[in-house]
């Protein structure tokens, strides 16, 4: 039913999306061109259609009439959080987050009188290191340095409500696909049997399928009934330890070299705190209540459908 009221209301739609260069935004892109509707990618390039728009996160938009004709915007861009946190790193995740997504909402205030809606990226990064408890949207903010980039963030997002803008914050957990993200760097080094838990691999993993997670962006953008904070994972998160284990198996290697704690720290420093050995076990309660359904609810199911090209020409190309 939801596939074909989203069709439905996505045909002929103006959908602008930051960050479309990106693993998501390249995904919801092509999905939203699947749809019937147009999508607009917003950055620091433009040609001389109507298909995308001159946006840095720093300055905004080089037009200010922009936003005039769009239905919707996806705010998906921000700089790489997977290198290590030196302080100029930590200022430039800080900036083009919050900074950012303020000059989305400063463009959606002067835009023209419109129906839109704002869908805004976060992370379940906004809840900090939760031990075992589980997390829904009603827990508030955590501490730590991406929480606290993650409160600014939503803050931004939010303050687009006064232009009369419906906005959803969406908290993503880590991205599962082949052509990027955290498998695409994880899968080689599993393939070589490297791969294994990181420290006492206790931590929760909260995760979501690519098609997943783009579905849940169409979602959004059609169904006005939905705004506020959504978890945005699989409805099953799993242990680090598990994790290792099912992408292992998954690619037909063992799993059992560990990464030591120390040994991340002092690679990584704050980053492999925060990023590898804390843990959300955040599940995605305000979606199920809408009756959204994963085509991707269990880990295994979804490693299987990221690797299955393995399987189908027994190569790992």
């Amino acid at each position: 039913m939801f596939g074909r009221l989203i069709r439905y209301c996505l045909l002929g739609m103006r959908v602008a999306v930051t960050g479309g260069s990106g693993l998501l935004g390249r995904a919801v892109i092509a999905a939203v061109a699947r749809t019937g509707g147009e999508a607009i990618a917003c950055g620091r390039t433009e040609d001389d259609g109507p298909t995308s728009r001159r946006w840095e996160a720093s300055s905004g938009f080089a037009t200010p009439s922009a936003l005039d004709d769009v239905d919707a915007v996806v705010h998906l861009a921000g700089e790489n959080i997977g290198r290590r946190w030196t302080a100029d790193q930590k200022a430039a995740i800080r900036s083009s987050r919050i900074a950012g997504t303020q000059s989305i909402a400063l463009a959606l205030a002067h835009a023209a009188p419109r129906r839109r809606v704002l869908v805004s990226a976060s992370a379940v990064g906004y809840y900090g290191d939760c031990g075992d408890v589980l997390v829904d949207e009603e827990r508030g903010p955590g501490s730590g340095f991406l929480a606290q980039v993650c409160q600014g963030w939503e803050a931004m997002a939010n303050s687009a409500a006064a232009a009369q803008t419906r906005v959803v914050v969406l908290r993503f957990a880590m991205i599962l696909a082949r052509g990027g993200g955290t498998l695409a760097r994880l899968a080689p080094l599993f393939r070589t049997g490297l791969g294994g838990r990181l420290g006492h691999g206790r931590q929760w993993m909260p995760w979501i399928h690519l098609d997943d997670a783009v579905a849940v962006v169409l979602r959004v953008i059609a169904d006005h009934s939905l705004r506020g904070a959504f978890n945005t994972c699989a409805p099953n998160p799993v242990r680090n330890s598990e994790f290792s284990a099912k992408l292992g198996r998954a690619l037909g290697r063992p799993a059992l070299v560990p990464a030591p704690r120390f040994a991340l720290r002092m690679a990584l420093g704050e980053m492999a705190d925060e990023l590898l050995l804390a843990g959300q076990r955040a599940v995605p309660r305000r979606l199920e209540a809408a009756g959204h359904r994963f085509a991707y609810p269990e880990l295994s199911q979804a490693l299987a459908a990221v690797f299955a090209d393995d399987d189908a020409t027994g190569s790992p190309s």
